[in-house]
């Protein structure tokens, strides 16, 4: 019968949930689930770059250019407005209701140039102040080129590429190349699961969704890093054992660290529920919504990337070598049988796993020292009954 290494008891009462949560003691198999959590991303992406490819994006004036025209209108409506600013030959406005009754149209004039531009504007601004019964000037109007909108899109593409080379470089030397590897996927995972929400449900990407994307690329890489940072601490005191294959203890390093990325997780996403709901939505602050919509997708694609992604990922890199192959088959195959489950291996901290280690190592002695002294005393009396 094989012996299967679990968390020494002491006497103590067990903890519920939350408290083997913080403790450091759940049993979840994220590694071996692993297909579970990549199916489910490659299923939102796929919908996402699918939605792309039909939709494209809903791209802010500073992107593609055009012209944009805000007004305060407590007495008006969308319908109001898409009528009034039509009727000036504005074609094909998106006219939107902002929080507090102010209302923003964005359209392109497209193929007027110099005073017909500024004319034209100033025809849609005055359709607008007559539909809110109130005077030109309260109209705020915006004009933005296309060339400028052209080089807005490459200077943050330039940012992107130079963010992720940065960080390959730096997780590279810092740790070792797969788990850069592990990382960037994992960044990656996080900007095609924002693309692809902002693009299924029409979103607006401004300059400020630019920034908050980065931001959250930011953040998911704090949350992977200090799993990483857990893993190779226990790969220089567990690992060396034999008992655990690479995945469990992995497994073991997440189980460790799953209650500091769902505090941290939490603690980044109230906060920016607070400013879409208060900011955006009662008090209609608009570039606070355009950040603040970003931020909230991203920051859950990162809280799942950090626990479901990265790490299971890194396991299935580091798997594949040899060396790892060969210290599995050694785990696996023990003359004693004691082998570390990944369940089991997510009952001990570091600490507690060396402690179990060690006494089974010495409960193994003892075993080994008393059949000895069993066979010793048997032959004596053997010899005792020969000499009779």
């Amino acid at each position: 019968m094989s012996d299967v290494l679990t968390a020494p008891d002491h006497g103590s009462p067990t903890p519920g949930r939350f408290g083997r949560l913080y403790q450091g003691k759940t049993t979840v198999d994220f590694v071996g689930r692993r297909r579970t959590w990549f199916t489910i991303s490659i299923v939102i992406i796929a919908l996402g770059l699918g939605s792309l490819a039909v939709r494209g994006f809903n791209l802010g004036i500073e992107f593609k250019g055009g012209s944009q025209w805000t007004i305060l209108a407590p007495h008006s409506s969308v319908a109001k407005m898409t009528a009034a600013v039509e009727k000036a030959g504005l074609q094909n406005p998106k006219v939107e209701e902002l929080g507090g009754r102010t209302f923003q149209i964005s359209s392109q004039l497209v193929g007027l140039k110099g005073q017909a531009l500024t004319d034209a504007s100033n025809k849609v601004a005055n359709a607008m102040a007559a539909a809110a019964h109130t005077n030109f000037n309260n109209v705020a109007v915006s004009t933005v080129g296309p060339t400028w909108g052209a080089q807005i899109k490459d200077r943050a593409l330039e940012a992107l590429i130079v963010f992720f080379i940065a960080v390959v470089a730096y997780i590279s030397i810092r740790f070792e190349p797969k788990m850069a590897l592990a990382a960037f996927i994992a960044m990656l995972h996080d900007l095609l699961i924002t693309i692809g929400v902002y693009s299924l449900f029409g979103f607006q990407i401004t300059p400020d969704t630019v920034i908050a994307i980065l931001t959250i690329l930011g953040y998911s890489l704090y949350d992977t890093v200090v799993v990483f940072d857990r893993v190779r601490d226990n790969a220089g005191g567990v690992f060396k054992s034999g008992d655990m294959s690479y995945g469990e203890m992995v497994n073991l390093s997440m189980n460790q660290t799953l209650a500091r990325s769902i505090n941290t997780s939490l603690v980044a996403i109230f906060p920016v529920m607070s400013v879409l709901v208060v900011g955006a939505y009662i008090l209609g602050a608009t570039t606070l919504q355009n950040y603040g919509l970003a931020l909230f997708v991203g920051l859950m694609s990162g809280a799942y990337s950090s626990i479901f992604i990265a790490s299971p990922l890194l396991a299935y890199f580091k798997e594949r070598e040899p060396r790892y192959r060969e210290l599995a088959a050694r785990a696996a195959q023990r003359s004693n049988k004691n082998v570390l489950t990944p369940a089991a291996a997510a009952l001990l901290s570091g600490d507690g796993a060396q402690r179990a280690i060690r006494g089974r190592a010495s409960m193994g002695t003892r075993a080994s020292t008393s059949r000895a002294t069993g066979a010793a005393t048997i032959e004596a009396r053997a010899r005792k009954q020969k000499r009779r």
